[in-house]
């Protein structure tokens, strides 16, 4: 098995770098996945490297990741460090990120964070928006990177526009992107407009083939809901079901491989989703009962997916199947979510995850899923063109 070494211990190899912190007031964004390879939390081994930790911030779900999506975090001291701890996911949308007062008295905040390589995921938002704001007071950032799990050669979906910007999809960025953190951090500076004095620790060993269990980089879970990298796999598509009211197995302990709702007839579903003949993926007719949100402590008759095989399997194709094929079996039940999502109201949640406007019209209007994810490769150009600039491996 490769053995790729994260931005975490490349600095804490580092003696010069470490040497450099020793010195300086040093904020940490961080939650659970921000380990070594051997599962020391950054906080302890920089620590013991002697850097002084002045503050913590934590992303959505907070710094141990102990709350839900959607759940406003507001830890104030971390239990385990008795650290300061800001929160980064707030009541509002002001929340997401820091007050420059927070960061000006700081010499460098360092972020370590694993991301999913799915557009939708908040994390790569929250460094980005730590990064506007070091720009702002002239605090440095330095993004310690980490592996994307689904390798960074693939890109499905199309990027976003103005009107469906959120904080799922601050920038316009593929659905599945093919970039890790610090690449995208790259792009934000260059494209975004969130610049700052930043330095990127790269990986070593990693290659942009290669799928998350073939680096040796333990598993931890980046949120409560994307348990394994199967989870992940699935994720660049699944992650749209949340904009509808067909569960997406949260609630369950298969989440984004489970969906269905209590108005549809499993195996009816399951087998209009065979017509498709999609490649890597099977699907099974089930029942199962989520025990929290959509639909809780009711039973929901769906689907589980399985991926056969994860090189051709393409997610986002999966789920536009998905969506049309509810529609077809359920045209009176099946509808869009209408509650607030991620603090927008004014615009639908299906279209703040589609990214744009005309993706929901046409699947509304009955235009073929494989048809329609086909036509979003037209509407991505820019962000692959100015994805090439930002790669780092």
């Amino acid at each position: 098995m490769s053995k790729v070494v994260t931005g975490l211990d490349v600095l804490l190899q580092d003696e010069a770098l470490c040497d450099q912190l020793k010195h300086a007031r040093v904020g940490l964004l961080v939650n659970p996945t921000s380990v070594t390879r051997t599962f020391e939390h950054a906080i302890d081994a920089l620590q013991k490297k002697g850097v002084n930790i002045v503050r913590l911030f934590g992303p959505e779900h907070g710094v141990r990741a102990e709350a839900q999506d959607m759940e406003a975090v507001t830890e104030s001291i971390d239990p385990i460090s008795k650290l300061p701890t800001i929160s980064l996911y707030g009541h509002s949308y002001d929340s997401l990120e820091p007050d420059p007062e927070q960061v000006r008295d700081l010499d460098v905040v360092i972020a370590d964070i694993q991301d999913i390589g799915t557009r939708y995921y908040t994390y790569a938002y929250t460094i980005g928006l730590m990064m506007k704001v070091c720009g702002q007071v002239d605090t440095a950032c330095w993004v310690l990177d980490r592996p994307n799990p689904l390798g960074g050669e693939v890109i499905e979906g199309n990027r976003v526009d103005p009107e469906c910007k959120s904080f799922v999809g601050m920038q316009p960025l593929a659905m599945r992107h093919g970039m890790t953190l610090g690449e995208l951090a790259r792009y934000f500076m260059r494209y975004g407009g969130w610049e700052c004095q930043l330095k990127v620790i790269e990986m070593k060993g990693w290659e942009r083939s290669m799928w998350y269990d073939q680096t040796g980089v333990p598993w931890v879970m980046p949120s409560p809901n994307m348990p394994t990298l199967q989870t992940a796999i699935t994720y660049p598509g699944q992650c749209i079901l949340e904009g509808t009211n067909l569960s997406e197995g949260r609630g369950t302990t298969r989440p984004f491989e489970l969906f269905g709702a209590p108005y549809l007839d499993a195996q009816k579903f399951k087998e209009e989703l065979d017509r498709y003949n999609l490649e890597g993926v099977s699907f099974r007719a089930c029942s199962f009962k989520p025990m929290f949100q959509k639909h809780a402590e009711k039973v929901c008759r769906g689907v589980q997916l399985h991926v056969t095989d994860r090189e051709v399997f393409r997610s986002v194709k999966t789920t536009f199947c998905i969506l049309a094929a509810a529609q077809k079996l359920a045209p009176e039940q099946f509808g869009w979510r209408e509650q607030a999502y991620e603090f927008v109201e004014d615009v639908p949640a299906i279209d703040l995850l589609c990214g744009q406007l005309w993706v929901r019209e046409k699947l509304e209007g009955g235009m073929h899923p494989v048809e329609l994810v086909d036509e979003m490769a037209s509407h991505r150009t820019e962000f692959e063109q100015k994805r090439q600039e930002c790669l780092i491996y």
